[in-house]
C-alpha cells in the first residue's frame, strides 16, 4: 500500500476501532484527530452502538461536530445475552459483546475502503483475525501505561511458567521492566475464571500478531518499560512499539449548562485548590465517600470534587447531601465545590488555581496531570490503577500510600489519613517542582522532533507502506 494511495489514486484510510468506557474512548478520539491532521490519510472512528454511558455519547457527538475530517462509522452490536455472566460489570460485558460481534466488522471495513486498522487492546484477539481476512494490517492502541502493556504482554508467559503450582498469581517480575507486586495486580486477574482474565490473556497472547502497538505514554515518564518493550525484552517476536503520548485533547466535552466550576475556580487564589475526581467508570462505596468528605473538610484546603456514585452514569440519581453526610455541603460551602456534572478535566488541570489532583490514577488522568504539571495524590480503586500509581511515584509526579486499601480489600481509608496526606502534598514544594519538570518533558515529547512526535510520524509511515523505525 504505497503512501500516495492505491492504484486508483485513493488516499490511505485508517479505521480506528475503540472499545467501551471513556478511558478507552478518549485516546482513540485524540489519535483520530492527530492522524487526520496533516498525515496524508483519511481516518474513520467506529462508533459502537448503543454506548454504555451518556458520557460516551456526548463525547462522540462533540468530537464529530468539532472535527468533521474524522469520519463516523456506526457499528450495531449483535444481540448478546448478558445473563451468561450474572456478576460481571457493565464494561466487561460490553467488551464481551463487542468481541462476539467482531466477525461482523468485515462488511463495514470493506464498505469503508479501509487500508489499515487500529483497535483497542480489549478487542485484539478477535479483530486481528478479521483484519487478516481482509488483508489489512492491524495495529493496537494501548490506552493504559507502558508498565501495564508490559504486564499484558508477559502475563501469559508468567501463567504458563507457573501452571499447576497451585499458588495463584504472585509478584510478577517483568523482564527488562520491574517487579509488579501481587497487591498491584488487577483484582480480576487473581481469578482464572473471571471474564476479564480470559479476555486479558487471549489479548496478551495475540499482541505478537499485531503490525504495531501504540501506547499513550512518553519516554521520560516510563523509561524502563518503554525501552524494554521497544527492545523486545518483555516478549519475543514483539511488534514495533510507538510511545506517542501524551495524546493531546481532541475536543471539548459538551458543557453541562448547570456546571459552574470554571467560574468558581476563577475566584480562587493561585495554587490553592485540591481537585478530586475518580474517573467516569467506577463508583466509590458510600462509606469511603463519607470518609473522603470528612478528610477534605478537615484538611482546611479549598477543593473541587467531582462525585460519582454509580458504575454507569445513566443510573446516577442519588443526591449529594445523602451521599456525603448530613450538613457537609453547608459546612464547606465557602471553600468547596462539589458536583456530579461532567467536567472538562484538561481545562480544570490547566487552571492556575489547581495545586493537587487526588486521583484514582486511571491512565487518562495520569497523562493529563503529567501534561499539566499538577502533582498527584494517588488513591487507586481497581484494575490497573495500582500499577499506574506506581508509575506516578517512580516518575516523581506524585505520591502514593501503597498500604491504602482498594476495592475487594477489608477496611476503608480513614478521614484522618486522607487529611494528613492532602496537607503534606499541598506543602511539598519539591514535588511541585518535579511535576512541573514532568510537564516540560511531556511538552518536549509531543513537539516537533520530540520522541512521541517522531513515533507518531513513523506510525503514519507504517500505515502508508513506509519504513518503520521505533527509535
Amino acid at each position: 500500500m504505497p503512501s500516495s494511495g492505491d492504484a486508483a489514486g485513493r488516499r490511505p484510510h485508517v479505521v480506528l476501532i475503540p472499545s467501551a468506557g471513556m478511558g478507552h474512548l478518549v485516546p482513540f478520539g485524540r489519535l483520530a484527530v492527530a492522524r487526520s491532521s496533516g498525515h496524508g490519510c483519511d481516518v474513520s472512528l467506529v462508533t459502537v452502538l448503543p454506548t454504555v454511558s451518556t458520557a460516551e455519547s456526548k463525547h462522540l457527538d462533540a468530537l464529530f461536530d468539532a472535527f468533521p475530517a474524522v469520519r463516523r462509522l456506526d457499528f450495531e452490536l449483535a444481540p448478546f445475552d448478558a445473563s451468561e455472566f450474572p456478576s460481571a460489570a457493565p464494561f466487561f460485558l460490553r467488551f464481551e459483546a463487542m468481541r462476539r460481534s467482531a466477525p461482523l466488522l468485515g462488511p463495514l471495513l470493506t464498505g469503508a475502503g479501509a487500508s489499515a486498522l487500529a483497535t483497542d487492546i480489549a478487542l485484539t484477539s478477535v479483530v486481528i483475525p478479521v483484519a487478516k481476512e481482509q488483508g489489512l494490517p492491524c495495529h493496537i492502541l494501548f490506552t493504559a501505561s507502558a508498565a501495564m502493556l508490559s504486564l499484558c504482554a508477559y502475563f501469559p508467559t508468567y501463567l504458563d511458567a507457573n501452571a499447576g503450582d497451585g499458588g495463584g498469581v504472585g509478584d510478577v517480575d517483568i523482564p527488562g521492566v520491574y517487579r509488579i507486586p501481587k497487591a498491584s495486580i488487577p483484582q480480576a486477574l487473581h481469578d482464572p475464571n473471571h471474564l476479564f482474565t480470559r479476555q486479558f490473556v487471549a489479548n496478551g497472547r495475540s499482541l505478537t500478531s499485531a503490525a504495531g502497538i501504540l501506547v499513550n505514554t512518553f519516554d521520560a515518564l516510563e523509561p524502563e518499560a518503554v525501552a524494554a518493550l521497544q527492545q523486545g525484552k518483555v516478549a519475543s517476536g514483539f511488534p514495533p512499539v510507538f510511545a506517542v503520548g501524551p495524546l493531546l485533547p481532541a475536543s471539548n466535552q459538551a458543557k453541562d449548562p448547570q456546571a459552574n466550576y470554571m467560574e468558581w475556580l476563577d475566584a480562587q487564589p493561585a495554587r490553592s485548590v485540591v481537585y478530586v475526581s475518580f474517573g467516569s467508570r467506577k463508583a466509590i462505596s458510600g462509606e469511603q465517600l463519607r470518609e473522603l468528605a470528612a478528610g477534605l473538610e478537615t484538611s482546611g484546603h479549598r477543593f473541587l470534587w467531582v462525585v460519582k456514585s454509580t458504575v454507569v452514569d445513566r443510573d446516577d440519581a442519588a443526591e449529594l447531601g445523602e451521599l456525603l453526610g448530613e450538613g457537609f455541603l453547608e459546612r464547606v460551602e465557602k471553600r468547596g465545590l462539589v458536583t456530579k456534572a461532567w467536567v472538562d478535566q484538561e481545562e480544570v488541570l490547566k487552571h492556575e488555581s489547581v495545586a493537587l489532583f487526588v486521583s484514582h490514577c486511571g491512565w487518562n488522568s495520569v497523562t493529563e496531570a503529567a501534561a499539566s504539571g499538577v502533582p498527584v495524590l494517588a488513591l487507586p480503586r481497581f484494575g490497573d490503577q495500582r500499577v499506574n500509581s506506581g508509575v506516578v511515584a517512580r516518575a516523581g509526579l506524585g505520591v502514593w500510600a501503597d498500604t491504602w486499601s482498594w476495592e475487594g480489600e477489608a477496611g476503608v481509608i480513614g478521614a484522618e489519613e486522607i487529611s494528613e496526606k492532602v496537607k503534606a502534598a499541598m506543602a511539598d514544594e519539591a514535588m511541585r517542582r518535579k511535576a512541573a519538570s514532568v510537564a516540560k518533558a511531556a511538552a518536549t515529547a509531543v513537539a516537533g522532533g520530540g520522541s512521541s512526535h517522531r513515533c507518531l510520524v513513523e506510525f503514519a509511515r507504517l500505515c502508508q507502506g513506509g519504513t518503520c523505525r521505533t527509535n
